[in-house]
């Protein structure tokens, strides 16, 4: 009989900036760890601290092994990492939470639909938007939730919270009369064609094109907690607008990533090749009468108030007030676009497979959050430094 294989070693993890970091995320990769890693402890100075494990690729195998930590400006911590091929991954109280749940239509109740999956596919010329209770995958944090639209436009749509709390096991993104009394969050956005917050899409050298033209569109729950959500949405064949005669379609796979204690996601575009010939499109919506704020160097975002069902005034639904931001790598950016009535967009390009950019919002309705375009545009410079990641050093 082979005997169980373990490994400790010492994690380092510096936070570069000047400001303090509070649930920092920190990844280890385990490829070449040398063990088919099948359940992990972290500690500091002796303490177990909630780590978690994910498998990114569907092979059954642990890629990524993930954590967060609270650090001071430039300060360095030093943890313990234990790794072993036996047993399964700790189980923790999760800080996120992710769902994807098929219509059921024997329910009246909007907030106790119960038919629960993990992936969905659907075909060309299938209503997506239909399929799926909320419009599609839903996932949050303490702070914010969002829901990525199981349609060609992609969009993610908001969910703004009164109290720091996991909300979405209960509402269903569709809290109740009840629910709202007692201090429960609500849909704080209307999306329609525009960018939403983020929402990822082609460009055709003139305008902004929705994901039309694909044979297959799927949605998955890669990582359920407790440190970190990620979604994933895969556009299989997707033609879209390029200049180059006679192009091969693209698949696109978009993921969606959520830390504990994170009111930002992290959201990665995935190429089946190189897409050096392709020029793309995000942004965020121009909200009803907002005000904008700009750095010209990828970082953007507005503060502004609408009603959030169909774009109009309502009996049934109040005004929202949010603050919106992206920031986009600088080297991604073709051309900011000048603010129009439906958007704050970009033009965007990689040369390589891969994209990355990061979205975030407040929602004035909340009592931890911010208040004013003044404080929310101060918050959004700060948001843009705290994206660097921190430094983890392995000592094997």
């Amino acid at each position: 009989m082979m005997a169980n294989a373990e490994q400790t070693f010492k994690v380092t993890v510096e936070n570069p900036t000047k400001d303090a970091r509070t649930d920092a995320p920190v990844v280890i990769q385990l490829a070449d760890m040398g063990i088919d890693v099948r359940s992990a402890l972290v500690t500091e100075d002796g303490k177990e601290i909630t780590c978690q494990l994910d498998d990114l690729n569907g092979d059954k195998r642990f890629d990524e092994l993930c954590f967060t930590t609270n650090l001071g400006k430039r300060e360095k911590k030093t943890f313990e990492v234990t790794l072993s091929d036996q047993g399964k991954p700790r189980q923790y109280e999760s800080r996120v939470f992710i769902e994807m749940v098929l219509r059921n239509y024997q329910v009246k109740e909007k907030n106790k639909h119960d038919f629960y999956i993990s992936e969905l596919t659907a075909d060309r010329g299938v209503d997506t938007y239909r399929i799926q209770h909320h419009h599609g995958i839903a996932f949050e944090s303490e702070l914010t939730a969002y829901r990525i639209y199981f349609d060609k436009r992609q969009s993610p749509d908001l969910y703004g919270k009164r109290e720091k709390r996991l909300e979405l096991l209960e509402t269903q993104f569709y809290p109740s009369d009840e629910q709202l009394a007692r201090g429960y969050g609500d849909d704080v956005l209307w999306c329609g064609q525009t960018f939403a917050l983020g929402a990822f899409r082609g460009w055709d050298g003139q305008k902004s094109v929705t994901l039309d033209d694909v044979e297959r569109l799927s949605q998955r729950i890669i990582a359920r907690g407790p440190v970190r959500v990620i979604a994933e949405m895969v556009c299989d064949d997707w033609n879209a607008p390029t200049s180059t005669p006679n192009a091969k379609p693209i698949t696109l796979r978009q993921r969606f990533t959520q830390w504990a204690g994170h009111r930002d996601v992290e959201v990665e575009e995935k190429f089946s090749r190189p897409v050096g010939d392709y020029e793309f499109s995000t942004g965020i919506i121009n909200v009803k009468g907002s005000e904008e704020f700009t750095d010209k160097k990828g970082l953007r975002g507005c503060w502004g108030t609408d009603y959030t069902v169909s774009g109009k005034d309502t009996l049934t639904h109040a005004k929202e007030t949010v603050g919106l931001g992206i920031c986009i790598p600088k080297q991604h950016i073709r051309q900011e676009l000048k603010a129009d009535k439906d958007n704050y967009g970009f033009v965007v390009a990689t040369p390589t497979d891969c994209l990355r950019y990061a979205i975030t919002f407040t929602s004035d309705k909340e009592t931890f959050g911010y208040h004013s375009a003044k404080d929310w545009f101060e918050a959004l410079k700060a948001w843009k430094r705290e994206l660097e990641p921190v430094r983890v050093n392995i000592q094997k």
